[in-house]
């Protein structure tokens, strides 16, 4: 049996989005060519699932194996193709800085605790998921923003706006997807995470500044 591995940007809430996309299949393969092939990465079709979750994830065998995932709920909340692309050289950034080899496992769907919390089904099976997701979480926050600062600098290595995985973070935290500061997250609280996106986002802009100046 091959063992499913997959993590990332997985941002899974129980909330349902909108029926328009905001962003359309063809910008989202767009953004995978160009960010793919800014970082000489293997172009594979990106598998689109039918979930409103906002959720984007790989599910990885091997650094030659592995598929794309991104649901329609995570178009339904961004608005460019510069998110997209913040999102998808994100996922690029846990395949290249080896976090998969770091004994990562965990299924699709992870939710986040801190959302989980106080919503459907009451504290006793809220805290039941608890144990579950804490079982299947598997990228640290140190590694969560590692990746955010590769896919940051693979924005601007591709072309796009190094705001705009910022950018595709401040739209989870507007739609009320957020991580809160608890020891059970693995990705960092979204206030931390948005301040530090900021400030690399900042960074990669005055790099490139520099150069052409």
């Amino acid at each position: 049996m091959i063992r499913r591995l997959s993590a990332g940007f997985i941002l899974c809430v129980m909330m349902c989005a909108g029926s328009e996309a905001a962003i359309t299949k063809e910008t989202v393969n767009e953004a995978w060519l160009k960010i793919s092939r800014a970082e000489n990465f293997p172009i594979v079709a990106i598998t689109y699932e039918k979930s409103n979750s906002p959720n984007a994830w790989v599910k990885f065998k091997s650094q030659k194996d592995f598929s794309v995932h991104v649901t329609e709920g995570l178009m339904n909340i961004l608005s460019s193709e510069d998110e997209i692309a913040g999102v998808l050289g994100h996922e690029i950034g846990h395949v290249r800085l080896g976090h998969y080899n770091k004994g990562v496992g965990r299924k699709v769907g992870w939710t986040l605790l801190g959302i989980a919390l106080g919503r459907a089904g009451g504290v006793a099976q809220t805290l039941g998921n608890v144990g579950m997701n804490l079982a299947e979480s598997g990228f640290s926050r140190g590694q969560e923003v590692e990746a955010d600062d590769y896919g940051t600098e693979l924005l601007k290595k591709a072309g796009y706006d190094p705001y705009g995985l910022y950018r595709a973070m401040k739209a989870f935290a507007d739609n009320k997807h957020v991580t809160q500061p608890n020891g059970f997250n693995s990705h960092p609280p979204t206030a931390r995470r948005l301040k530090h996106l900021q400030d690399k986002a900042k960074e990669v802009s005055g790099k490139q500044e520099d150069r052409q100046q």
